[in-house]
């Protein structure tokens, strides 16, 4: 098991916000002004017809989960691993509760949508995982899941002495393991970008993640490559 997917070391990862903010606060647009969670919010938005459930899993301080809940007509319910991503959630006014994609505590067919954002990446079981998702969407329902590349930060991370990041949900494995439990399939990449103001601010974003390596010095602003991709399944 990659430590990426050790559930002792996700909840250690996440039991604050620290490094979940850390990271989130570098990334910027695409060059022509696309913002991956605005995407998967509009494809979300697509999937409502009427009143809908909709399921968040993986909602880390509740950023996105606020901007479903004020989507015309939803009923969100908006689940994590980590008990104070639930806290923080909640505050938002937000139904947070504090559960495992591997074991959803809802009844079959119980949502219209379903959301992860970055998440499945860490999840021990991806199979499980799936199944789960599939199990709570309402027949005709459709999974929104957002996730990087394997080339997403390698330059900042090869200078830094590391090799690509491989998962085992990317941009390059997503479409084909979807396929697998959903019959329309749809993607949209989006290279993204990580703006550093600094060295120190690289290497804090480094430090945040597993495995994050020694950058070298550097004077000045810094920008590198990522990317991500938004799958829609239904």
């Amino acid at each position: 098991m990659s430590q990426l997917n050790d559930p002792d070391y996700v909840r250690e990862q996440y039991a604050t916000e620290t490094n979940l903010e850390t990271r989130r606060a570098v990334w910027q647009p695409t060059a022509d002004g696309l913002d991956p969670a605005t995407e998967a919010l509009r494809a979300i938005d697509r999937a409502l017809v009427g009143d809908a459930h909709v399921l968040e899993v993986g909602c880390g301080t509740g950023v996105m989960a606020e901007q479903i809940n004020a989507l015309p007509g939803v009923t969100l319910v908006a689940v994590d691993f980590s008990a104070r991503f639930v806290e923080m959630t909640a505050a938002r006014g937000v139904d947070a509760r504090e559960a495992d994609i591997c074991y959803l505590p809802f009844e079959d067919a119980s949502f219209d949508v379903v959301f992860a954002g970055w998440m499945l990446y860490h999840v021990r079981d991806l199979e499980r995982a799936l199944n789960e998702v599939r199990r709570v969407l309402r027949p005709g329902g459709t999974f929104v899941a957002v996730t990087n590349g394997n080339d997403h930060l390698a330059e900042l991370r090869i200078e830094a002495g590391k090799t690509r990041e491989i998962t085992q949900f990317s941009s390059e494995t997503g479409e084909s393991v979807l396929r697998r439990r959903f019959a329309d399939v749809r993607r949209h990449d989006l290279e993204t970008r990580a703006v550093f103001g600094d060295h120190a601010a690289a290497q804090a974003y480094l430090d945040s993640a597993p495995n994050g390596g020694e950058l070298p010095f550097f004077e000045g602003e810094r920008e590198y490559a990522g990317h991500v991709t938004v799958f829609e399944a239904r």
